[in-house]
């Protein structure tokens, strides 16, 4: 059992709260921790386009000495000349930010806990409860049998106390015994606290699933707007995903058999995906496609 209380995990910013006279009205809590399933870094890009497109404050930061495996995250030094002038550790912390009407949002970001998930989990309620956080969204992508020239779809996961959440984007269909992130353990937990939460994961075609796909990531952005009413914008990843593209296209349209696997795909995803996940045995694995797209984006291929 951890020794460690789940308010021992945390510290509110000085500058934080009602002595300094800030307050939320009822702020969407965004959840997107490094180290588990982010396909064409769809949760990651998408965490970082939101950080950039308005300004955030430091709400809480937590301790991360009994959450984090130093020797698989290590620190990361600055050297000058030789000299180690500067040494940063991984952070895990809280953010506030607004949409572009002004409502609050939370973010909570960094390295997901590689010990103390319990203590986590419970500092995570507790936060929520404070600050009021009325919904809690988590994001992450997975690689999907599914082709580049469709929309990215969504997939959700929410627990029984926030079945409603689902109905605004889709389940996953079928029964699943998977390992689970600490998202998951996340919602399991707020879900018993009677928090609404839900999670939200985008499909990236697995031929591209190693390389940054910005389609995922603005379709998450839409898809954390469509469950809680914020409004973000997604232009720059849209233009971003249709360089993306145009760059995919021309390295499938010079290749047959490239071109029929993409085929195939469209046709499973226009069809009703029976399949969890919508995974299907006959659809090819796309590794070679993978390894070809990887030098052609890198310059190495003819």
């Amino acid at each position: 059992m951890s020794r460690y209380q789940p308010a021992d995990l945390y510290s509110f910013d000085p500058g934080w709260g009602e002595p300094a006279g800030i307050r939320l009205d009822r702020p969407v809590l965004v959840i997107a921790l490094d180290g588990w399933v982010d396909a064409g870094l769809g949760a990651s890009a998408a965490i970082a386009h939101l950080l950039t497109e308005s300004p955030t404050a430091v709400v809480a930061t937590f301790d991360t000495e009994p959450l984090i495996d130093q020797r698989a995250r290590r620190p990361i030094i600055r050297l000058v000349e030789g000299v180690t002038t500067e040494i940063t550790w991984p952070t895990i912390r809280l953010l506030a930010s607004k949409d572009r009407v002004g409502a609050d949002i939370l973010y909570l970001t960094g390295p997901e806990p590689d010990f103390g998930w319990a203590s986590f989990m419970q500092a995570v309620v507790e936060l929520t409860n404070q600050l009021g956080v009325r919904t809690v969204v988590g994001l992450g992508a997975f690689p999907s049998p599914s082709p580049h020239t469709r929309p990215v779809r969504l997939a959700s996961t929410v627990p029984p106390q926030s079945a409603e959440l689902a109905g605004r984007i889709g389940t996953v269909h079928g029964t699943l015994e998977v390992p689970a992130g600490v998202q998951a353990a996340l919602e399991v937990a707020l879900g018993s606290a009677g928090v609404p939460v839900i999670g939200l994961w985008a499909r990236v075609p697995h031929y591209v699933s190693a390389m940054p796909y910005p389609e995922a990531s603005a379709a998450l952005i839409e898809g954390l707007c469509a469950v809680t009413g914020t409004v973000l914008d997604t232009t720059a990843l849209r233009t971003a995903g249709e360089a993306s593209r145009i760059q995919v296209d021309e390295l499938i349209g010079s290749n047959s058999d490239h071109l029929e696997m993409v085929r195939r795909l469209e046709a499973a995803v226009d069809a009703e995906e029976g399949t969890p996940l919508g995974f299907a045995s006959d659809l090819p694995s796309g590794d070679e496609i993978a390894a070809e797209l990887e030098q052609f984006l890198r310059g190495e291929s003819d």
